[in-house]
């Protein structure tokens, strides 16, 4: 059936992530502009980041390390209150970043069946029924197990949630609207920072990163949200996984004023779509807002 979207009937919006902290770094402006307009937004978090590092240096310590699992707990559910948004956790072990050779460890997210652990974000979808669903893309944005298979779950459970023949027992059959992948820190747009900021006489740190990035051709961005006014926010959501984040270094080296002023957007791919939009869009709600959202209700 058709859903029409009413003032009754909040827009809403699903980002599904590999670890505590993605939420924050991989589109976080963009979810911190859609909750402040009204949007229900839910960050579904598939592991519990356990395997992950502690990459601020002030944080490296052994009762940090001793109790990691809740402190990133603690952490997501601090930068999602900064973002205004939900939050809930998939349940999956963190696969780590094994090395070249190395297997995933037994019962991680990276080695559970497709069919189990899409089965579960499912049940999710279905109960908060979101018009649109962010994820990564194909790539995973890099290559960590647990980034790739957030993108095959993510895609998997947005194909199977409408299906009233898949998993009958776990709801209502619900269709989002849209599919988004991620085209966070690009290299575009890292060229784009690094030249404005020698531009101006100002230290760059991205220099290596390009030279790491080399010319690997890029996904195409259909969508760029503009949503500058809430770096300040998302930098915020960032400092609140204190683990993750270095306040000094990293992401947060860059001047954000000049940020603000070469790349005021977040930008995506838009992968699958039951709507009409024109293209390119400035609206992760293109097709939606103003019309009839297809769906199973």
């Amino acid at each position: 059936m058709n859903l029409r979207i009413t003032h009754e009937e909040p827009l809403r919006l699903m980002s599904v992530h590999a670890h505590p902290d993605d939420e924050s770094s991989k589109g976080a402006a963009t979810l911190a502009k859609y909750a402040a307009q009204g949007v229900d937004v839910l960050v579904v978090t598939c592991t519990g980041g356990e395997r992950g590092d502690v990459l601020n240096p002030a944080m490296d310590r052994p009762d940090v390390r001793r109790d990691l699992p809740a402190i990133r707990r603690a952490e997501v559910a601090a930068a999602c209150g900064v973002l205004g948004v939900r939050q809930r956790f998939l349940g999956f072990a963190d696969s780590g970043l094994p090395a070249a050779g190395e297997p995933p460890p037994a019962g991680c997210f990276a080695v559970t069946p497709l069919e189990e652990a899409a089965g579960r974000l499912v049940e999710i979808i279905r109960e908060f029924r979101p018009h649109v669903v962010v994820t990564y893309d194909e790539t995973g944005g890099y290559p960590h197990p647990d980034h790739v298979r957030t993108h095959e779950v993510t895609v998997a459970a947005f194909d199977a949630a409408g299906d009233p023949a898949c998993r009958p027992e776990a709801g209502e059959p619900w269709r989002p609207a849209k599919l988004y992948y991620h085209n966070a820190l690009s290299r575009a747009w890292f060229r784009t920072m690094h030249d404005a900021l020698t531009a101006r006489g100002l230290d760059s740190a991205m220099g290596p990163v390009l030279a790491e990035l080399g010319d690997a051709s890029e996904p195409e961005v259909t969508t760029r949200v503009p949503c500058a006014e809430y770096f300040e926010v998302r930098d915020r959501a960032l400092l609140a996984h204190a683990t993750q984040i270095d306040p000094d270094g990293g992401f947060m080296w860059h001047d954000r004023e000049v940020e603000r002023q070469v790349w005021p957007t977040e930008d995506y791919r838009l992968a699958r779509s039951h709507v009409e939009s024109a293209l390119p869009e400035d609206d992760l709600f293109a097709g939606l807002a103003a019309g009839r959202v297809p769906g199973l209700a």
